[in-house]
């Protein structure tokens, strides 16, 4: 059997799959600051389902929110910076542009290592070689055991390049007993500033990953479930040990597990260009698939902080079923990003919230029919959810069915301006793509979404509420190595890469990133290992041509970096069984201002069933609005395709 389990933000979901196609899932409440405990409650829940024990397991894969949180919330491990002489303030300077353009009093955040435990290392190198090798480092080394850290950065100059330096402040810090993230092992890229970010980043999130992995560790071996292998958020496997030592690897653990499930069930329906936006609890994560692959990065900004490091091309936002809708001081309507979370959660949960929520929003208009329930056991209650909108409706002078109409429009809105981030302010049309939605609230949003994008075509997988967990379960491991400058020859890269991959690779990209002599950026290109400077210039020239419309013939081309990835062997994973159909009733939902006669379909749907909207789809994980003017029928794979009539 193969177990994914994927923590969110306000659900931990557990998706256990069998040899012969069988799915069992389960969702429990996120248990934040114990994140180990909710999880060890899926696990026990889903084990339950399928009447299983831990030993018919055989992978255990896991994404995990605990170092995105953290880096929100600006959690960290009292660390230390160890930097080049005169460079240990580089990451509180920055690039010295403002935060916001015109907010002229909105900051950056505060770096995560105090002014007071910055130190200066007394060393120089160049991109070519050392010019002066570092003193006083045993001296630099009690220095940091007095200041008390749990965790040291250390980002040297040139050392993406030159790592002897490096190694040896490492080898100085080995009777310390701290953690150490070194910058040239973190991120090869040669802007010290976007390097230092990240390394100070991993060495603050390293301690807390470990302590939660730690503890998942000790309670898998107590029932006998295999160790855990964690997603990166390059969306690939990698070890616990490897997370724990790398934590900012892992900043987009939880969406980069939505991401692959997406990439599955988009291969499964045979869509090539999918635009996927996964809405959960408490955020709205968005993706695109590309000629079915998921787009990727290695310059990001999580919590105002830069991340250069391979990840999946993902944006988030503040809107999820238990966003809260409230009026600011000009009285105009909010929703998020404060959330209910699952602990008192929607109002209609009657476990104490008394707040208003998408959630709400959605029992009221009669999308989340009461005698349906939600999975993980929520029972709905009408009666609390009206009450809660009926409180935001009084403070804009409202009908309650109009703000709650008014609540999912501008949580709508905030998912919008994600998608378009991702196609529209890149020069590209949504309008080729197919929509695809899942987490427990996203397929609610999906007809309302795919109009204003002018989309015409809408995949909603099988499972799409516990999608993350599944794409978990059926992730390959990965490994990535970079080399800048001159360090960049592939082959080393290739070698090192395997090494940490520990298995005989079934996959290989070489991934070169080149610019115009002058620019500050890069873009990426993929080409053989042995791939000549004509051919690196001529890929490059396309691509620059794609992205900004021209190419330079006279500019010099330069390579900044290169990037092995390899893939091992990801688990089967067996086809679906079928399903065996849905009960179908009819249900009275409010849509444009007035009541209308819905059908209700509760259970999974079997594969050739079609229905037109308006319909509700009551699935076992998670419930599908279908508006007027829309057609479904459910493909083989089981996921329900939804068309514009």
């Amino acid at each position: 059997m193969l177990l994914g389990v994927d923590v969110g933000g306000t659900f931990t979901d557990a998706v256990l799959v069998s040899g012969d196609g069988s799915r069992f899932t389960a969702k429990t409440p996120t248990t934040a600051g114990e994140e180990a405990v909710g999880v060890m409650r899926a696990v026990e829940d889903v084990l339950a389902a399928a009447a299983a024990t831990p030993a018919a397991v055989t992978t255990f894969a896991h994404g995990t929110t605990v170092t995105t949180n953290a880096l929100l919330e600006g959690r960290a491990a009292r660390t230390a910076l160890l930097a080049t002489e005169g460079f240990t303030d580089v990451v509180e300077l920055g690039r010295q542009a403002r935060a916001d353009l015109y907010r002229l009093c909105a900051a950056h955040p505060a770096p995560l290592v105090a002014d007071d435990l910055r130190f200066g290392v007394a060393e120089r190198s160049g991109p070519h070689g050392a010019i002066s090798p570092p003193r006083g480092l045993r001296q630099l080394a009690a220095r940091v055991r007095e200041a008390g850290v749990e965790s040291v950065a250390v980002v040297l100059l040139h050392s993406s390049a030159q790592p002897a330096h490096e190694l040896a402040v490492r080898d100085a810090l080995q009777a310390a007993g701290v953690h150490v993230s070194l910058s040239h092992e973190v991120s090869a890229t040669p802007r010290e500033y976007e390097r230092g970010a990240t390394t100070e980043v991993d060495a603050a999130l390293s301690p807390l990953l470990r302590g939660h992995l730690d503890a998942l560790a000790a309670c898998c071996e107590e029932i006998g479930l295999p160790a855990a292998s964690v997603m990166q958020s390059s969306g690939g496997l990698t070890s616990a040990a490897a997370a724990s030592a790398h934590g900012a690897f892992t900043v987009l653990s939880g969406p980069a597990g939505g991401a692959q499930g997406a990439r599955l069930a988009a291969a499964a329906a045979g869509a090539g260009d999918v635009l996927c936006f996964d809405m959960g609890g408490t955020s709205c994560d968005v993706c695109v698939i590309d000629g079915g692959e998921v787009r990727e990065t290695d310059q990001r900004v999580i919590g105002g902080r830069p991340i250069a490091l391979p990840s999946l091309d993902i944006e988030t936002v503040g809107a999820g079923g238990g966003s809260i809708a409230w009026c600011d001081g000009g009285g105009a309507l909010r929703v998020g990003p404060r959330s209910a979370g699952a602990t008192p959660g929607p109002a209609a949960y009657a476990r104490g919230g008394t707040e208003p929520t998408v959630t709400d929003a959605h029992v009221v208009l009669g999308h989340l029919p009461q005698r349906s329930g939600l999975a993980g056991g929520v029972a709905l209650r009408h009666d609390l959810a009206a009450a809660a909108i009926e409180r935001v409706a009084a403070e804009l002078d409202l009908d309650p069915l109009r703000a709650a109409a008014g609540i999912l429009a501008v949580a709508d809105a905030e998912m919008l301006g994600a998608l378009r981030a991702l196609t529209i302010a890149r020069g590209i049309d949504p309008r080729r793509y197919a929509l695809m939605p899942f987490g427990g609230a996203g397929p609610l949003h999906a007809t309302s979404l795919a109009a204003a994008l002018g989309i015409e075509r809408i995949i909603c997988p099988r499972s799409c509420g516990v999608l993350s967990a599944l794409g978990l379960a059926a992730a390959a491991p990965r490994r990535d190595a970079t080399g800048s400058f001159e360090a960049a020859r592939v082959e080393p890269l290739r070698i090192r890469a395997r090494e940490q991959l520990g298995m005989e690779p079934l996959r290989e990209r070489v991934r070169y990133a080149l610019r115009y002599r002058g620019q500050s950026f890069e873009l990426h290109v993929d080409a053989p290992p042995d791939a000549s400077a004509e051919l690196l210039r001529e890929r490059f020239e396309a691509a620059h041509e794609r992205e900004f419309g021209y190419r330079d013939e006279s500019g010099e081309v330069e390579l900044v970096t290169v990037t092995v990835s390899l893939w091992g062997a990801a688990p089967p994973l067996p086809a679906a069984a079928s399903a065996h159909g849905a009960r179908r009733s009819r249900a009275p939902i409010w849509s444009g201002g007035e009541q209308i006669d819905a059908t209700l379909l509760e259970g999974e749907p079997a594969a050739g069933e079609s229905f037109d909207g308006p319909a509700i789809c009551a699935l076992v994980d998670a419930t599908l609005l279908i508006e007027p003017g829309w057609s479904a029928r459910v493909l083989e794979s089981g996921s329900i395709e939804v068309i514009r009539r």
